[in-house]
């Protein structure tokens, strides 16, 4: 195996190897591993058989990555971190098939982290040092805690995006743009005595005909809604009430607003990336949108999103 390192007190098994990769002291590979180009597996890291490296994965010292582990391109291991391929262990008990847990590209797992069986953490996601994850982890997502909850998102550059300020809202009738495809507007209110009356209408408003609308309330906070892009539809978004963290995505650039008052509303174009997160427990959204529901023109999934991608037209 040319243009491979491999430490002399390294017990390397697999003859799967991409070139670039080293393999530093007292790691052990068994032989049905599948490791990419350039890896570093340092110190002391344990692969055993059904493992599947892509390229540019870093494994730091103490990890044992067991069977059903896929750690995709440019994937970061911290020390320590744990892989769980068993959802109900005991000794000298076998399961009939083994969950795949997935990692997709350039996700980070922090030091002394732990990943329950079958799961998947979604590309460029951050896993905190210590965490314990029990759940999917969607795309660029910032877990944290035990077990782990949602903090924020990563930006196109791959770093954490600051907390989101209130939105300053633009004048009346002059909606401002978030990133292309995703413009925000104020909407009219009136207040008397009697309290208070936000209006948006079809047309000066809502700049689409709306077909459907729904509502979203009673949230738990560490739950996420509306991950998905759409094909056709356009939607409007209105925080009646409470506050809403909305991260909007066109597949090159990343930004998160946050909706926390009846007189803003945001118009999503298709082919817009969203996400609503850090809802209060008080938090409801309306959305409106200009298309029936039609399950097949959901893309819920993002890497199917960056897919289709080429074939988008910019409204």
């Amino acid at each position: 195996m040319t243009d491979i390192f491999i430490h002399p007190h390294a017990l390397c098994e697999s003859r799967h190897i991409g070139a670039g990769t080293r393999i530093w002291a007292f790691a052990h590979v068994l032989p049905g591993a599948r490791i990419g180009s350039e890896c570093n597996i340092c110190d002391g890291v344990f692969i055993e058989n059904d493992v599947v490296l892509g390229n540019r994965v870093t494994v730091k010292c103490g990890v044992q990555v067991w069977d059903g582990v896929r750690l995709s391109d440019d994937v970061f291991v911290g020390p320590n971190a744990t892989f769980a391929n068993d959802k109900f262990p005991r000794s000298r008990e076998h399961q009939a098939r083994i969950p795949e847990t997935i990692v997709e590209a350039g996700a980070s797992l922090g030091a002394n982290c732990t990943i329950l069986p079958g799961l998947r953490i979604g590309r460029q996601a951050m896993i905190g040092a210590g965490s314990v994850v029990t759940g999917d982890v969607p795309s660029f997502a910032i877990v944290t805690g035990n077990p782990a909850r949602i903090m924020g998102y990563v930006d196109s550059s791959g770093r954490a995006m600051p907390s989101p300020a209130p939105l300053q809202p633009p004048p009346l009738g002059a909606p401002t743009p978030v990133i292309p495809g995703v413009t925000l507007y104020s909407l009219r209110d009136a207040t008397d005595t009697r309290g208070v009356i936000t209006v948006a209408e079809v047309g000066p408003d809502i700049p689409f005909p709306v077909k459907r609308f729904f509502a979203s309330y009673d949230v738990p906070s560490k739950e996420v809604r509306g991950e998905r892009a759409h094909l056709r539809s356009e939607q409007f978004l209105i925080c009646v009430r409470g506050s809403v963290a909305l991260v909007v995505d066109d597949g090159r650039e990343r930004r998160e607003v946050m909706l926390d008052r009846p007189g803003l509303g945001v118009h999503v174009h298709p082919m817009i990336w969203t996400v609503l997160y850090r809802h209060t427990p008080d938090a409801m959204v309306l959305t409106f949108a200009s298309d029936h529901y039609d399950a097949a023109e959901y893309i819920r999934d993002y890497n199917d999103f960056l897919r289709v991608m080429p074939a988008r037209v910019d409204p």
